[in-house]
């Protein structure tokens, strides 16, 4: 008598055809073309600033992810995804951490992994209505999830965020101020995730619910955007930003920076903004550096805000904003969130040889201890305070946040930004970089300045909004006016902080607990069936 073994619920079963692993040639054509895949959302960041392209530049990407034939193999594919849209977003780092860079890739390339299993596990065929929603918010989770993780300072700090495409979009940027850049990120891969769906489901009920969720996603944030209250005007203060070029002796760039801000006088500044290591003297040491900012902030009627890059009195070498008055240095902001390997090495007894081979920095920086805002003042003596943050940490949002927040001086009413991008100067980064001023404006509801030595010098309303600009090829000074919001003034994001990437990181956690659970029960259910 023969036995008939026990049906098993499509859901859980796993085809063989899925299971076997390709051949290798055809298994590296997939890979190689999921590195290609990689490089194509960076098309959305600036210089080429096709931010349109954010909204599907995933799709080629996911689709390999999950066209693999195991989760294995998806997880390889979005590691190798991930490594090449590392590689070619940094691609300019190159001169400061040479043959660093490809090991960087594939180290924060493997946390895409994750992504390439989640979207194998839920979206392989035959989707279902119910897994397209699950995908909908699971995979944007660990997309968010994966940033995140690459985003602790320890790791080198948020670079290239999904959500960064959207800086010249204050009404998608209205996401920003409800959840920081996070939930714009978020977005982006959702509607990714829902576009992928739609073009490869077969039945239709996912179809529809892939694209009510687009919809639903683009319309979220002009929403906000046109819900949230414009920001109460407060009056308005005109800031000078100083940008005089590349100039590599540092004598001659302390002096061109004072040439452009004596050309300041008898204009109704407010305040002077240098950029960073503007000056290479220890201003409470060096007193003919001091008497010549001394005297700028006297003829001008406006204080000034140096950038210091000097070996301090403790031997030490740190970058420090210096708010300069005419009766001397009132206040200074030592730089907490050093650049890796351009301003230290991290394990330099193991990876000090990296400086041999690249412009990684010599001699670590000292960092600063804790942040605080500087009691600027305008022209009339009202207080002014603003939040100055040196280069990179534009690139970290919980700082913005805590200039927003400083209960000291009822928070920062502009965020100022010192910046140089010398050894960048032909390359991508400088306008990547000053991208990052107008999201930390749309995501705190305060104006944004950058000032750069070299690079791109800009400024931002409070809603992200672009007011001036100065390109790299530009020198002098660039004066605008900054409206600005009334003391006090919280986004929602500034209220609830990171809840965003919290969230997904439970989320992430739950699909994991989930997806090992019923990885258990399948095992069980076929270890149980009966013997043909």
């Amino acid at each position: 008598m023969s036995r008939r073994s026990a049906p098993t619920s499509p859901a859980l079963s796993t085809p063989a055809t899925e299971e076997r692993e390709p051949h290798a040639p055809h298994r590296y054509r997939a890979r190689i073309g999921a590195l290609a895949a990689g490089a194509v959302p960076v098309l959305a960041f600036p210089v080429p600033g096709q931010a349109w392209l954010a909204w599907v530049a995933l799709v080629p990407g996911l689709l390999l992810m999950q066209r693999a034939p195991s989760g294995r193999e998806a997880a390889v594919r979005g590691w190798w995804f991930g490594t090449g849209f590392i590689l070619t977003a940094m691609y300019w780092l190159v001169p400061s951490i040479g043959p660093g860079l490809p090991v960087l890739a594939v180290l924060f390339g493997a946390l895409q992994g994750a992504v390439g299993y989640t979207v194998h596990r839920l979206l392989r065929p035959q989707l279902t209505a119910r897994r397209a929603l699950l995908a909908l918010l699971v995979v944007p989770a660990v997309w968010v999830t994966t940033e995140y993780a690459r985003s602790w300072p320890a790791l080198g700090g948020p670079w290239a965020l999904l959500g960064a495409t959207q800086w010249q979009h204050p009404a998608i940027l209205g996401l920003a101020s409800a959840g920081g850049i996070w939930l714009v990120s978020a977005a982006v891969a959702a509607v990714n995730t829902g576009v992928l769906i739609a073009l490869t489901a077969v039945r239709r009920r996912p179809r529809a619910v892939a694209a009510g969720s687009v919809v639903l996603v683009l319309v979220s944030g002009p929403l906000l955007f046109a819900l949230r209250e414009a920001p109460a005007g407060d009056g308005a203060v005109t800031v000078a930003l100083v940008q005089p070029g590349i100039v590599e002796d540092p004598q001659a760039r302390f002096e061109a920076s004072a040439r452009i801000t004596a050309g300041l006088v008898g204009q109704p500044v407010d305040l002077v903004v240098w950029g960073e290591s503007s000056t290479t003297a220890d201003l409470d040491r060096d007193p003919a550096a001091l008497d010549t900012l001394r005297g700028l902030a006297a003829t001008t009627g406006s204080e000034v805000v140096a950038g210091e890059d000097a070996r301090k009195a403790d031997g030490r070498i740190s970058k420090d904003a210096v708010l300069v008055s005419p009766t001397g240095v009132v206040d200074r902001y030592r730089k907490i969130r050093l650049v890796p390997f351009g301003e230290y090495i991290p394990l330099r007894p193991v990876l000090g040889w990296i400086a041999g081979v690249s412009r990684a920095a010599g001699e670590n920086r000292a960092p600063g201890t804790s942040f605080h805002v500087l009691p600027t003042t305008d022209r009339a003596g009202a207080p002014l305070p603003v939040g100055a943050l040196i280069c990179f940490e534009s690139a970290f949002p919980d700082m913005s946040r805590t200039a927003a927040r400083d209960g000291a001086r009822d928070g920062a009413r502009v965020l100022v930004y010192q910046s140089s991008t010398s050894t960048f100067q032909r390359t991508w980064a400088p306008e990547q970089h000053v991208s990052l001023a107008a999201i930390r404006a749309a995501e705190t509801g305060r104006p944004a300045v950058q000032a750069s030595l070299t690079g791109v010098s800009a400024a931002f309303d409070a809603q992200g909004r672009e007011l001036a600009r100065l390109g790299t090829d530009g020198t002098g000074a660039l004066t605008v006016r900054l409206p600005l919001t009334a003391p006090g003034t919280l986004t929602w994001y500034d209220r609830i902080g990171d809840v965003v990437p919290l969230g997904a990181l439970l989320v992430t956690a739950g699909a994991a607990v989930a997806g090992w659970r019923s990885r258990g029960v399948r095992r069980a259910d076929q270890l149980s069936l009966p013997a043909v």
